[in-house]
């Protein structure tokens, strides 16, 4: 159910526009009246629509790409409501991960895992949880005053243990479904801090450096001929474990016949030694004087084995393809060697490829950066990065070198070090998402996608070569892993709450409340198979996980209130940005498949990114990031809202300009408020009330814009629908501007300037009451702030409270002939400029020549043209004559010498009179007879009037005819017209009520005469209750106007 609209007498006229004292006064009123908490109540019994909001963190500030994310998820739940829909909104926070550990961190200087731990993990983790807080009265602030209507009070909060628990119910499952298994996973890691780190913390750290890159030599078993590979790290060759060639490039085998010229360095090629490298990088690479001895695709290299560089160094254990020339489709000729060297622990494209192909995945290095003991007695025990001249110098001498070269790059190093990262297979958590691709494929073709070609094309893609989702992180702060392991028969035990665990707790073991570290890994769980101790994994999990779970997570499903989730699944609208395709959308889709064997949501909107105003990314270096503060507190945030969803469609780089926003304010805006207070004012002066006032009598005005009206809220429906939210409030736009301000109000001003209740002027009230009042509806989902203010004083309740439109009939043939009168009386402003007419001295007549009957429409137009009348008329030939013009091209090889003579004949003579000879045959000019060859045509308007044809919608031709001809009593009218603009606006200075009176007095020099029928007008149009007209100079402003000069004086009485 919905508020009744309550009784009330007559709006209330209004002031100036000041949105901002506007916004934030109803934002009080707001919270008083609990309004939002009532929309959502008084549609208990509607159909669910259900959302759930991207949980941001609060532990960085919002800004203007939060304001255009929030925008679009509050217009449509705002929408999805006054439709009838039930439509909760809870509101979240994402409070674990990374971001929050490297605040702390910074601030507390903890640079390594070894200082975390020596500070205290719990120390840590508490400064965590205060940290995610640190600006989440900025983010509440920044919400409300945006309006984006969400609960904030009892938000779901992922560092909950309600929340917490219910990660761990859900990862059970998957670990009961045989989908969680323990692998490694290459991260770039650094080993003074113990620490692995995300795309985020290495964007931080990268360095350019300058370090030695080598080729080095692998012999083939089977012939003489070496393989040639290049790397730039050397320290992971001890692991080389595998080459990889492309398939389908084209490689050669080439004999030394020759050395070099001014050979440096290390390595070097023996006479009649053959190399195997790509065509393609044949002359880059090689420095030696070669002969081609063969060519051939890399597939005929696939298979054949070669010798280790390290022998020993790796087990080749079960492996059958180790030290073999593997396929990879991503190997390229663009630098190398076209041959890439494949170490399965150091890379991740080699571990990949290596899982792939059967590769053995074995550490030669430790986890402190320092080659294992056993991999070579010149490198045992030694730090990587340290032994790359050592390992060079062993290629050397083992005649395994070809070459080394300076190799200047970009490379991550820690930040909080210094130190080169290391890319490192690290123990690891995976879910196999492999395993539930079709599924996932599956899910994803019933999700209804904004736009659609996300989810076919990014999306899409990124499911078809999905990799299984590696969810565990060596961190502090964030959802504990729930695996426990035995430590004597190795038995793992994923657990699903936290009475399991204490069920399972082994006895005087501490259980905590708290499901956080170090809490947690306190806990020593009794293994089901031995009864030995099982200590937990020391792992958080992703914080995406998190995220991902949030569908159920928030509800405390399955422990929370029964049937809350269920009858909040799947969930029916989400909203993020187009980043989030890798992120939020796909974990809310993997968990779902994997946890439920269902889709999690069936709508997604993926907006655009936000650029600034020239296209580019917004940063603090470049300056360009943008203060959403600063234009809630200039223009409004209603404005904000409206101009980020006019400026294109959501899924477009949204260029935000400042000046848009400003322009959005002033074009829509305040041109929707004067159309308000134009008829409040009136409707306050009048006590007219829109349920008790009679109907009166509409126009075709009325008519006409009422069924505009319908057709925008019609169009407006079907384009929200669509998704094209950017239309329809463009047109929602254009229709207030153009057709309600610039054209119906204006038009009816007139109307409401009667003293009187005629029927004429009730019509119009209502009919500006109905457009308000839609309107209002049509754009609260958008902007909701003046849309309440302007529907409070019309209807007297919240028109949050209130039902979306219906669209009903219109009238299409209305529509296209009040299309055509516009652009007829387009067409006569264009006609007196031509005729550099002015456009208050009217024309005693215009006619409309063909066309549509527009009777209807004539007073309309007559006043919009100027004209004293406006008839219909159906022979153009009235108002044209024909005019003979020479043909200069004909004449010119006739006459020759003579044309100057014959062409001043043709133009001195009488049109009609030379037609008539040329028709007889008898037209001579200058001694030559002219024919109808060599004249042209011409219809030209007749004295006196001017003319122009249009295109009606229909294809067909309307002309319309002014005549310019001048009398006194025009020249007396369009006088009086300019001296009552000045006045006019002389009264709109003096900041005057409708009602006021003034006192004016007036003095013309060198003028027609001003009739007192026009004396009159004047005084009526300007409420002058005291008037004197002067002939002669005069005091005062003055204006000039052909060649008249007029004074005036404007006083209020």
């Amino acid at each position: 159910m919905v508020t009744s609209r309550h009784t009330m007498v007559s709006p209330s006229s209004t002031g100036e526009l000041d949105s901002v004292e506007l916004e934030t006064s109803l934002l009080k009123t707001w919270t008083d009246e609990k309004i939002f908490e009532k929309s959502v109540a008084n549609r208990n019994d509607g159909e669910p629509f259900i959302f759930l909001e991207g949980p941001p963190t609060a532990n960085g500030k919002p800004g203007i790409h939060h304001v255009v994310a929030r925008t679009y998820k509050d217009l449509v739940c705002r929408w999805k409501t006054m439709q009838g829909n039930f439509v909760e909104r809870k509101g979240g926070w994402d409070t674990h991960g990374l971001p929050v550990e490297i605040e702390v961190q910074k601030r507390l200087d903890l640079m390594s895992n070894e200082a975390i731990e020596e500070y205290g993990m719990e120390a840590f983790n508490k400064a965590c949880r205060e940290s995610v807080w640190t600006y989440e009265a900025a983010w509440r602030e920044m919400t409300e005053r945006m309006a984006y209507w969400c609960d904030l009070d009892d938000p779901y909060v992922t560092l909950h243990d309600s929340y917490v628990e219910s990660c761990w119910w859900a990862l059970k499952q998957m670990f009961e479904k045989k989908l969680l298994y323990r692998g490694y996973k290459v991260l770039p890691y650094c080993p003074q801090t113990g620490t692995s780190y995300s795309s985020h913390e290495v964007a931080l750290g990268y360095k350019e450096v300058e370090e030695p890159s080598v080729y080095v030599k692998f012999k083939l078993e089977d012939t003489d001929a070496s393989i040639l590979a290049w790397t730039t790290t050397p320290w992971t060759l001890p692991g080389n474990v595998g080459l990889a060639v492309g398939p389908e490039v084209e490689y050669v085998r080439v004999k030394v016949t020759a050395a070099p010229e001014g050979w440096e360095g290390h390595g070097g090629a023996e006479i009649g030694e053959e190399l195997i490298l790509a065509k393609d990088l044949f002359k880059e690479v090689i420095r030696h004087h070669c002969e081609e001895v063969d060519s051939f695709l890399g597939s005929e290299l696939i298979g054949r084995s070669y010798t280790p560089l390290f022998p020993g160094a790796v087990e080749k254990g079960d492996s059958t393809t180790a030290w073999t020339v593997i396929a990879a489709d991503w190997v390229t000729t663009t630098d190398g060697t076209g041959v890439v060297h494949t170490a399965v622990m150091y890379g991740e494209d080699d571990y990949n490829l290596g899982m792939e192909v059967g590769l053995p995945a074995e550490h030669t290095v430790g986890i402190d950066g320092s080659f294992l003991t056993g991999i070579h007695p010149d490198l045992d025990g030694r730090y990587v990065k340290d032994c790359d001249q050592t390992i060079i110098e062993l290629m050397h001498e083992n005649g395994l070198l070809y070459r080394e070269k300076m190799y200047l790059h970009d490379y991550p190093h820690c930040w909080r070090t210094g130190h080169p990262l290391l890319y490192y297979a690290m123990d690891s958590w995976f879910v196999k998402m492999t395993a539930v691709k079709d599924q996932l494929l599956e899910f994803n073709s019933q999700v209804e996608w904004a736009p659609d070609w996300v989810g076919e094309g990014r999306f899409g893609e990124w499911l078809r070569n999905v990799k299984d989702w590696a969810i565990s992180r060596e961190r502090y702060w964030g959802t504990p892993l729930p695996v426990w392991i035995c430590t004597s028969c190795g038995h793992q035990h994923c657990v699903g709450s936290h009475s399991e665990m204490a069920d399972m707790a082994k006895e005087g073991s501490p259980v905590s409340e708290d499901l956080h570290r170090p809490y947690v890994d306190d806990t020593v769980l009794v293994c089901p198979s031995c009864s030995s101790d099982m200590k937990r994994e020391p792992f958080v999990m992703d914080c995406w996980f998190d995220s991902g779970c949030a569908s159920f997570a928030q509800w405390h499903h399955p422990f929370g209130e029964e049937g809350k989730f269920e009858n909040n699944f799947p969930i029916d609208y989400i909203c993020e940005g187009v980043d989030q395709t890798r992120g939020w959308f796909y974990t809310l889709l993997a968990v779902s498949t994997t946890v439920f064997e269902s889709i999690c949501y069936k709508r997604c909107l993926s907006l655009g990114l936000i650029l600034d105003a020239e296209g580019k990314k917004m940063s603090k270096s470049k300056g360009n990031i943008v203060d959403p503060w600063d234009h809630f507190n200039r223009e409004g945030a209603d404005a904000t809202r409206w101009y980020m969803v006019t400026a294109g469609a959501p899924w477009n780089p949204l260029k935000f300009d400042s000046n848009g926003v400003r322009d959005t304010y002033g074009k829509m805006f305040l041109t929707l408020w004067n159309i308000h207070r134009f008829h409040a004012d009136y409707a306050a002066l009048d006590g007219f009330d829109p349920i008790t006032s009679p109907k009166g009598i509409q126009s075709p005005l009325d008519k006409w814009v009422l069924s505009r009206l319908e057709q925008i809220v019609a169009g407006t429906t079907k384009q929200f629908e669509e998704w094209d939210f950017h239309k329809a409030c463009r047109d929602i736009e254009e229709f207030v501007v153009n057709d309600v301000s610039n054209w119906y109000v204006r038009r009816s001003r007139r109307r409401l300037w009667d003293e009187g209740g005629s029927d004429d002027k009730l019509a119009c009230q209502h009919t500006l009451h109905q457009i308000l009042v839609t309107v209002s509806k049509l754009i609260a989902p958008v902007s909701p702030f003046m849309a309440d203010v302007i529907y409070r004083n019309l209807e007297g309740t919240s028109v949050h409270l209130a039902d979306w439109p219906e669209a009903g009939e219109s009238d299409d043939d209305l529509i296209a002939n009040m299309e055509l009168v516009r652009e007829l009386a387009e067409t006569g402003r264009r006609i007196r400029v031509d005729a550099d007419r002015r456009q208050r001295l009217p024309c005693s007549e215009g006619w409309i020549v063909s066309g549509p009957d527009l009777s209807q429409f004539h007073e309309i137009l007559a006043e919009e043209l100027n004209v004293e009348t406006i008839s219909l008329e159906e022979d153009l030939d009235r108002f044209q004559q024909i005019e003979v013009h020479p043909n200069r091209r004909t004449l010119g090889a006739k006459c020759r010498q003579d044309l100057p003579a014959v062409l001043q004949g043709i133009a001195s003579g009488d049109s009609q009179s030379m037609l008539a000879s040329i028709e007889a045959g008898n037209l001579i000019i200058a001694g030559y007879e002219i024919t109808n060859d060599d004249i042209e045509l011409r219809r030209v308007e007749r004295p006196g009037f001017s003319a122009e044809t249009l295109q009606s919608a229909d294809g067909s031709s309307v002309s319309l005819v002014l005549d310019m001809q001048d009398t006194p009593e025009l020249l007396s009218k369009g006088l009086a017209r300019d001296i009552t603009r000045r006045i006019q606006a002389a009264r709109k200075d003096l900041d005057l009520a409708i009602e006021d009176n003034i006192a004016l007095e007036v003095w013309m020099n060198n003028a027609p005469e001003l009739f007192s029928s026009d004396q009159e007008w004047i005084v009526s149009e300007t409420r002058a209750s005291e008037y004197k007209f002067h002939l002669g100079q005069g005091e005062g402003e003055s204006f000039e106007v052909d060649g008249a000069t007029v004074w005036y004086k404007v006083s209020a009485v």
